[in-house]
């Protein structure tokens, strides 16, 4: 079947959070990491049916939902997980507010590897833990866990660690022998591990397999807290449908007890594509991944080594990270903006000097952007 990924849908008035941020600006919106394509056909059949029913009343997870996330994660990881274990979710977000709230307590501590996605910096703070930001290290061309500087920032009241894993933004895949050091390094220190796994499909090294922390030993599958949702893969994220696998029944319970008056339920919609995109999204998942690869090429051709940039090559994700510090500019981000091409400030990651780029866009979109973008620098 066709996928016609370089159709440009119009995406200004959708209320877009990415397109509305430059409404009435000749900026070309690469940020936040929301693709431009439309949802795979079956999820949009799957939607209409669901809609034309014409009743949309609170919702139960259902069970055909909780049986399509067991096969899909047998299928694609061999992971073989039992319903009970799964807790549904309005966001994957609120996943790592939660196990914030479930595992520690006001002065503990919660420990993460920068730079990462924003929210694992907020989250511990929002729910009176200390962040321990410990900073990857960058060996020939790609990033690492620097296990010597995670040990030594452990204190006794670390309880947490917040695991990004494909990571966003630096795009590694984590090999086996990584997460298993992993699993040792929690297991030393008694650490619950939230791993944020919502990129686990995107995988553009071809031949590639995600490895679930949670598979990685008996130990790791008890002491983890596995969030998951189907909106960056399948381009789903205004659903709000997200779910966490937890295996150990008193994590779960704790986890639980967090929600309680505090989180909404999943938008009904949002079970419908959930199911739909695991049950029949393969195939053009697997149409996706060869136009993003596509996309990443061009990415690294048009900007690795001009004008003092370095572009790191994603293994995984839709997302480019760039670093800016041999080029002089003072804020990429700003620089960029004005150039017409609208980035993420590597700053909010943690790590200033870098921007990441969004390519999951159409080639019209992202050839048009990059032109903007050397024309920019070439031109200083």
């Amino acid at each position: 079947m066709f996928f016609d990924f370089d159709a440009v849908i119009p995406r200004q008035g959708t209320s877009s959070l990415k397109w509305e941020k430059y409404a009435g600006r000749d900026v070309l919106p690469l940020w936040v990491a929301d693709m431009d394509f439309a949802a795979p056909p079956a999820v949009i059949e799957a939607l209409h049916a669901r809609i034309d029913h014409g009743i949309f009343g609170y919702t139960r997870s259902p069970a055909s939902a909780n049986a399509a996330v067991v096969e899909y994660l047998q299928a694609r990881y061999g992971w073989a997980i039992q319903p009970e274990w799964i807790v549904w979710l309005p966001g994957l977000v609120p996943g790592i507010n939660l196990a914030c709230r479930a595992v520690g307590e006001p002065g503990d501590a919660a420990l993460t590897c920068t730079p990462v996605y924003p929210p694992f910096l907020f989250a511990p703070g929002l729910n009176q833990l200390e962040l321990v930001a410990v900073p990857l290290c960058e060996q020939a061309g790609e990033w690492q866990f620097d296990f010597a500087a995670m040990k030594a920032a452990i204190t006794p009241r670390t309880r947490l660690l917040i695991l990004c894993h494909p990571h966003n933004p630096v795009g590694r895949i984590w090999r086996r022998e990584e997460l298993t050091q992993l699993a040792d390094f929690a297991r030393q220190y008694d650490l619950t591990v939230v791993s944020d796994e919502i990129h686990c499909d995107l995988l553009l090294d071809e031949g590639a397999r995600h490895l679930p922390f949670a598979c990685v030993s008996e130990d790791a599958g008890r002491r983890a807290i596995t969030l998951m949702a189907p909106s960056k893969t399948y381009n789903l994220p205004g659903l709000s449908c997200s779910l966490a696998v937890i295996p150990d029944a008193a994590l779960r319970q704790a986890f639980q007890r967090a929600m309680r008056g505090i989180m909404p339920e999943v938008n009904a919609l949002g079970y419908t594509a959930t199911e739909a995109a695991f049950r029949h999204g393969g195939e053009w998942l697997e149409a996706l991944l060869a136009y993003l690869r596509g996309n990443c090429d061009r990415v690294v051709a048009a900007l690795d080594g001009v004008a003092g940039l370095r572009v790191t090559r994603p293994q995984a994700t839709y997302l480019a990270w760039i670093d800016c510090r041999e080029s002089s500019i003072e804020s990429p981000q700003r620089f960029f903006e004005e150039a017409g091409v609208g980035l993420s400030d590597g700053a909010d990651f943690g790590l200033p000097g870098f921007v990441r780029l969004n390519f999951g866009c159409p080639r019209a979109t992202l050839d048009q952007a990059l032109k903007r973008m050397r024309t920019a620098l070439l031109s200083r």
